[in-house]
């Protein structure tokens, strides 16, 4: 059964994105675009909700993003990637497949039968939805040392406790901290 991890950063006060999602605060130095590319080494399923799709698909695939992180780019766009989306008709991001039924039921059975582990990167409301059903089997975790006045909580409107056990701390030389969890 393949493996279910998600990856999301967020504030010192929970927000994984601002108002108009905005995630201008989120600042990548080097140490952490050189994280980000060793990670998409890996092979793995990218997941998607369709905010955070849309998001990635308007700059990995640019030449300004290939010019300012190749590593990061190359690995992204290569990357197979699955947006849920009720509402989506198209994806023209390359490697880019669209499905729209239950998230649950469609996550359950990418788990049953992918040969590769999948990785929710960001979309906040998919992750909550996921954890909500456990079948989150890995949380990744990478806390900016900024706080914004308003956003959105990376747990919003969860309804039931989420207990984790922390597996593995990481520190970058900018301050932000990578805490990795398993459900307890």
């Amino acid at each position: 059964m393949a493996k279910l991890n998600v990856f999301n950063f967020i504030t010192l006060n929970g927000f994984y994105k601002g108002p108009n999602e905005d995630i201008s605060w989120h600042k990548h130095g080097s140490e952490e675009n050189e994280f980000a590319g060793d990670m998409l080494q890996f092979d793995s399923v990218l997941l998607f909700g369709r905010v955070t799709y849309q998001m990635m698909a308007s700059y990995w695939p640019t030449p300004f993003a290939m010019e300012n992180d190749p590593v990061v780019a190359e690995g992204m766009n290569k990357a197979e990637k699955i947006v849920f989306s009720k509402t989506l008709k198209n994806a023209t991001w390359q490697n880019t497949k669209i499905l729209g039924g239950d998230l649950a039921e469609e996550v359950k059975s990418l788990k049953q039968i992918s040969a590769k582990s999948l990785s929710v990167l960001g979309s906040g409301s998919i992750v909550t939805q996921l954890a909500e059903a456990g079948l989150i089997d890995e949380y990744q975790i990478m806390i900016d040392p900024v706080a914004i006045g308003k956003g959105t909580p990376i747990f919003n409107n969860i309804k039931h406790q989420l207990d984790l056990k922390l597996i593995d701390t990481k520190t970058f030389k900018s301050g932000v901290v990578m805490l990795t969890y398993l459900p307890a």
